[in-house]
């Protein structure tokens, strides 16, 4: 059966045309004299989809043009490349160099595979893996492309669940921790989740050179609604998580926990005095640069909350229009919404204002 959506032979026909820009002069000497970067998907003012690179300074400086909606960018912070992933179900990739001027280049999803929004370099910047459904199997992959033959797709390993959204690597580099949100979903059927009443959400730790499960972290049965869906790593193994919630509106489960390699995983009910609780999404997780706090946002209700990492005590909560995205800066961390508003989450003031809707996430890197 083969996927709807964007056709391969169109998408490829248009591709000459969409990705032919790159830096202007003065926009290569802006990124040159920054230190941190900022990406984010976004929907122009005209309705067409593409991605922007931010400088420190949060001013826009390379525009790329997608030719459908995007979810996430990844860094690889040993070659300057990037990665913008098509919003599932799409089966699309467009990889381009934060430092050099050069056309960025397009990378498809295998027939029988589309891409969840999400991926994570090796620590040696050589590999690629992207989170994708098997989508006939009804099985979650973890796709690995070559990062130095032109992204090739090499193989695959198993993310031992359904719907592996999110995918971060343990300090050490060994593993992968993929979160399985646990949702069947198929392209013929658009976004529709097509399991409910059977999720089996889960959080594994794999590893990364053999595929072998290493652990598996699941809800209590009574939360196997709880599709456990995004992920931010400390340096020292700690993962916080942020999950959605497919059961009864009126119940309010724990949305955030922590686990580690060897560790049981811990939910934390932090957010119910909080905006953050009402309409049970978490929609981005971030860790503050010095590992001390996290950062949630709750996008269905216009909120975020800081909380401690180690017990998940909430250390501030607000509202922000249409927020989603969130991420480190140095003051703490920076929140971008759809009303095109990158707000300071430290002091709760806006730090830039674009012409353009901000999608789910915003990713930063140090060059």
């Amino acid at each position: 059966m083969k996927a709807s959506g964007i056709g391969r032979r169109t998408f490829l026909k248009g591709a000459g045309v969409l990705f032919a820009s790159a830096l202007a002069e003065r926009q290569a000497v802006a990124l040159s004299r920054s230190d941190m970067v900022f990406a984010a998907t976004c929907r122009r003012p005209d309705g067409r989809y593409g991605a922007v690179l931010l400088n420190d300074a949060f001013e826009v400086i390379r525009e790329i043009p997608l030719p459908d909606r995007g979810h996430d960018v990844t860094f690889n912070r040993q070659t300057g490349d990037a990665v913008i992933f098509a919003r599932r179900p799409g089966n699309f990739a467009i990889v381009f160099d934060c430092k050099k001027l050069l056309e960025p280049r397009t990378v498809l999803a295998p027939e029988g595979r589309h891409f969840y929004g999400h991926g994570v370099y090796s620590p040696d910047g050589k590999l690629l893996y992207a989170t994708e459904n098997d989508f006939e199997a009804a099985e979650g992959k973890i796709g690995i492309y070559d990062a130095t033959d032109g992204y090739r797709r090499i193989g695959e390993i198993s993310s031992f669940g359904i719907g592996p959204h999110d995918v971060v690597l343990t300090p050490d580099g060994r593993h992968l921790v993929i979160a399985n949100g646990g949702i069947e979903t198929h392209p013929d059927f658009g976004r529709a989740k097509l399991n409910i009443p059977l999720m089996e959400p889960s959080i594994v730790f794999v590893d990364r050179d053999t595929g072998t499960l290493i652990e598996r972290h699941q809800p209590p049965q009574n939360l196997h609604k709880l599709s456990l869906r995004h992920l931010a790593i400390t340096f020292e193994g700690q993962v916080i998580f942020g999950a959605q919630y497919e059961g009864p509106a009126h119940d309010h489960p724990p949305l955030t926990g922590r686990l580690a390699l060897g560790d049981e995983i811990r939910f934390w009910d932090c957010l119910s005095d909080t905006a953050c609780q009402r309409r049970n999404y978490i929609g981005s997780v971030a860790i503050s640069r010095d590992g001390v706090a996290a950062a949630l946002s709750a996008p269905r209700d216009n909120a975020f909350a800081l909380i401690s990492i180690v017990d998940g005590t909430v250390l501030r909560s607000d509202r922000i229009l249409g927020v989603c995205g969130v991420a480190a800066d140095r003051m703490g961390f920076v929140a971008s919404s759809d009303t095109g508003y990158l707000d300071s989450l430290h002091n709760g003031s806006h730090v830039a204002r674009h012409g353009i809707a901000f999608d789910n996430h915003l990713s930063v890197t140090t060059l």
